[in-house]
């Protein structure tokens, strides 16, 4: 699973995988849940979890109870845009739940730890193109 953390003061986001066993202490959760930093690898930070995407690529929508897969009519909201005013549609979104299918786990910091994020979670080089 992926885990990706934003920092709303600097406006830059981390991304970090975690391993299956690490993922399992995220199971349950709930979007909007209070998540310690020590299980994705930020220790010292308390994060709250936002949003993801299941395997299947479709958002998490926090009104929809469950780990289910849903076809909703959505007019405003994750998971929609309009492109027309008044628009409605028939959507597939995933529930609030967090399980084995999610695939990215959108976080944001709540309280800031010791050491910075840089640190934690260094950039990767780029790869050159051939």
């Amino acid at each position: 699973m992926k885990v990706v953390i934003s920092d709303p003061k600097t406006g830059k986001s981390y991304q970090t995988d975690i391993t299956k066993d690490k993922e399992a202490s995220l199971v349950g959760l709930k979007l909007g849940d209070p998540l310690d930093g020590g299980a994705v690898g930020a220790a010292g930070y308390k994060l709250k979890i936002t949003g993801g995407s299941d395997k299947d690529g479709l958002p998490m929508r926090s009104d929809l109870r469950g780990a289910r897969k849903a076809r909703l009519l959505l007019s405003t909201g994750v998971g929609f845009r309009a492109k027309r005013k008044g628009e409605r549609r028939k959507k597939s979104v995933r529930g609030n739940l967090v399980t084995d299918q999610i695939v990215q786990l959108n976080t944001v910091i709540v309280e800031a730890g010791e050491k910075k994020l840089e640190e934690l979670f260094p950039p990767k080089p780029k790869e050159e193109k051939k």
